[in-house]
Protein backbone atom coordinates (compact mmCIF):
# COMPACT_ATOMS: atom_id res chain seq x y z
CA UNK A 1 0.00 0.00 0.00
CA UNK A 2 1.07 3.73 -0.83
CA UNK A 3 0.07 6.55 1.13
CA UNK A 4 1.04 9.72 -0.04
CA UNK A 5 0.54 13.77 0.87
CA UNK A 6 -0.53 15.12 -2.36
CA UNK A 7 -0.76 19.42 -2.32
CA UNK A 8 -3.72 20.52 -5.03
CA UNK A 9 -2.98 24.05 -4.46
CA UNK A 10 -5.94 25.63 -1.84
CA UNK A 11 -4.98 22.18 0.36
CA UNK A 12 -3.51 18.89 0.58
CA UNK A 13 -5.32 15.76 -0.03
CA UNK A 14 -4.18 12.01 0.78
CA UNK A 15 -3.68 9.62 -1.81
CA UNK A 16 -3.92 5.67 -1.12
CA UNK A 17 -3.16 3.52 -3.78
CA UNK A 18 -3.74 -0.93 -3.43
CA UNK A 19 -1.80 -2.60 -6.14
CA UNK A 20 -4.63 -5.35 -7.06
CA UNK A 21 -2.99 -7.25 -9.69
CA UNK A 22 -4.59 -6.25 -13.12
CA UNK A 23 -4.96 -2.50 -11.50
CA UNK A 24 -3.97 -0.37 -8.99
CA UNK A 25 -7.18 0.65 -6.43
CA UNK A 26 -6.98 4.20 -5.92
CA UNK A 27 -8.80 6.83 -3.79
CA UNK A 28 -7.61 10.50 -3.05
CA UNK A 29 -9.27 11.90 -0.03
CA UNK A 30 -10.01 15.05 0.95
CA UNK A 31 -11.57 16.55 4.15
CA UNK A 32 -15.27 16.30 2.85
CA UNK A 33 -15.01 13.54 0.43
CA UNK A 34 -12.93 11.74 -2.12
CA UNK A 35 -12.35 10.67 -5.47
CA UNK A 36 -12.43 6.90 -6.13
CA UNK A 37 -11.16 4.68 -9.58
CA UNK A 38 -13.54 2.35 -11.19
CA UNK A 39 -13.03 -0.75 -8.25
CA UNK A 40 -15.23 1.45 -6.27
CA UNK A 41 -19.14 1.38 -6.05
CA UNK A 42 -21.01 4.92 -6.13
CA UNK A 43 -24.27 3.17 -5.18
CA UNK A 44 -22.81 2.22 -1.88
CA UNK A 45 -21.46 5.86 -1.42
CA UNK A 46 -24.97 7.45 -2.31
CA UNK A 47 -26.44 5.20 0.12
CA UNK A 48 -23.64 5.85 2.96
CA UNK A 49 -24.24 9.87 2.36
CA UNK A 50 -20.39 10.26 0.91
CA UNK A 51 -18.99 12.74 -1.31
CA UNK A 52 -17.80 10.93 -3.81
CA UNK A 53 -16.42 11.28 -7.17
CA UNK A 54 -15.34 8.49 -9.93
CA UNK A 55 -13.19 8.18 -12.10
CA UNK A 56 -12.07 5.25 -14.67
CA UNK A 57 -8.89 4.43 -16.67
CA UNK A 58 -6.79 5.81 -13.74
CA UNK A 59 -3.01 4.20 -12.96
CA UNK A 60 -1.31 6.73 -10.45
CA UNK A 61 -2.94 9.64 -8.51
CA UNK A 62 -1.65 11.86 -11.34
CA UNK A 63 -4.35 9.92 -13.47
CA UNK A 64 -6.41 10.67 -10.69
CA UNK A 65 -5.57 13.99 -10.68
CA UNK A 66 -6.00 14.70 -14.39
CA UNK A 67 -9.34 12.46 -14.91
CA UNK A 68 -12.70 13.88 -15.42
CA UNK A 69 -15.56 12.18 -13.21
CA UNK A 70 -17.52 9.68 -14.52
CA UNK A 71 -20.22 9.51 -11.54
CA UNK A 72 -20.81 12.14 -8.70
CA UNK A 73 -22.80 10.89 -5.24
CA UNK A 74 -25.74 12.99 -4.83
CA UNK A 75 -23.75 15.13 -1.75
CA UNK A 76 -20.86 15.74 -4.53
CA UNK A 77 -23.47 17.65 -6.33
CA UNK A 78 -24.34 19.59 -2.79
CA UNK A 79 -20.66 20.85 -3.47
CA UNK A 80 -20.99 22.07 -7.00
CA UNK A 81 -19.04 19.12 -8.69
CA UNK A 82 -20.57 17.61 -11.66
CA UNK A 83 -20.27 14.82 -14.16
CA UNK A 84 -17.09 15.43 -16.43
CA UNK A 85 -15.41 18.03 -14.09
CA UNK A 86 -11.67 17.22 -13.40
CA UNK A 87 -11.21 15.33 -10.78
CA UNK A 88 -8.64 17.90 -9.15
CA UNK A 89 -11.15 20.57 -9.31
CA UNK A 90 -13.66 18.14 -7.76
CA UNK A 91 -11.43 17.87 -4.97
CA UNK A 92 -10.42 21.74 -4.36
CA UNK A 93 -14.18 21.67 -3.55
CA UNK A 94 -14.08 18.83 -0.95
CA UNK A 95 -10.74 20.70 1.59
Amino acid sequence: MLVEQIDIGNGSVLGLKFDMGHAPLLVIRARKGFVMCGYLDMDIANKLGDAAVRVTGVNSFEDVLNAKAVDVSEPAKLLGITVGMQAKEALMKMV
